[in-house]
């Protein structure tokens, strides 16, 4: 496969460490990416915050051991206020950002900068059972960072985090290694995990990200890991999927009061809703919505 080629695959790598009681991830994603941007007006530094968020919601979905969703949201008081990549278990992504001013220099870039004073909550929602959240501040200087941290509080498992995101190349990609606790738990078990997770964060640290963003994942892991038993799992094909229908539209509508939804429609003729998302403008009539205004009383 060539470099080019490897390009318009949107996928994401699971491997195994075989003696050393880790994993590792690895995310590389284009069309997705440009999918979730493509209708947005966002400024640079917006843009590829973003593309950071999708390939680490890649990477957290890919955590997940159950059918269902995650949503990591980044909320703050600073110019861009809010967001949002929502993933489920089969790679099916949208991503969002909401910004608090209309413009953002290029020279503001780093993650205080552009998101100020704020938090990020992780929203699991499994098929089945309960949802779960987490919350920790941002006060780390990365998105990666904060990712780390929010596993070293909620989770108690060792893990690093490497994003990357390219505007020309249109390209974001990222990295996940995670410690497996295994063993008797005696404090020698746990020193010689912490040195193999110490040692596996020092060669992944050296991922380039021209190669990330070239090499198709084989040849990447073998430039890292070449002296480590490595067991790959079948990649997944990550895609961008919004997952708004007219059906979601008339199901919102039909929770509007019938005399509302009148109104409306006298005043404008139609009632139409546009998808946060994608941008696409759902338009409905009186004719399509007879079932909810007969709901009236006289």
């Amino acid at each position: 496969m060539s470099q080019t080629d490897m390009t318009k695959n949107d996928e994401l790598n699971r491997y195994l460490f075989d003696d050393k009681h880790a994993r590792g991830e690895l995310v590389q994603l284009s069309k997705s990416y440009q999918s979730i941007i493509s209708n947005h007006d966002y400024p640079l530094s917006v843009r590829l915050l973003l593309g950071e968020l999708l390939a680490a919601t890649c990477l957290l979905t890919a955590t997940l051991k159950f059918e269902g969703e995650i949503t990591v949201q980044l909320q703050g008081d600073g110019p861009v206020g809010y967001m949002s990549v929502n993933g489920d278990n089969n790679q099916q992504m949208r991503g969002i950002a909401k910004l608090s001013q209309a413009h953002i220099p290029s020279t503001v870039t780093r993650l205080h900068d552009l998101m100020g004073k704020g938090t990020m909550v992780i929203t699991i929602r499994p098929t089945q059972g309960e949802p779960y959240q987490g919350v920790v501040a941002l006060e780390q200087p990365t998105l990666a960072d904060c990712l780390a941290h929010y596993f070293e509080v909620s989770e108690q498992i060792p893990t690093k985090i490497w994003l990357f995101s390219d505007d020309d190349k249109q390209q974001v990609a990222g990295s996940l290694v995670q410690l497996l606790p295994d063993g008797d738990g005696s404090i020698e078990n746990k020193d010689k995990q912490q040195d193999d997770f110490d040692h596996l964060t020092q060669l992944t640290n050296t991922i380039k990200a021209d190669e990330i963003f070239t090499l198709e994942a084989q040849a990447l892991l073998y430039r890292l890991y070449h002296q480590e038993k490595v067991s790959l799992f079948e990649p997944q094909v990550v895609s961008y999927q919004c997952g708004c229908s007219s059906d979601k539209c008339l199901a919102a509508i039909s929770q509007v009061e019938p005399t509302e939804i009148s109104a409306i429609l006298a005043e404008q003729g139609k009632i139409s809703m546009t998808c946060e998302y994608c941008l696409t403008t759902y338009d409905f009539y009186s004719d399509d919505l007879k079932s909810f205004t007969s709901k009236q009383v006289h």
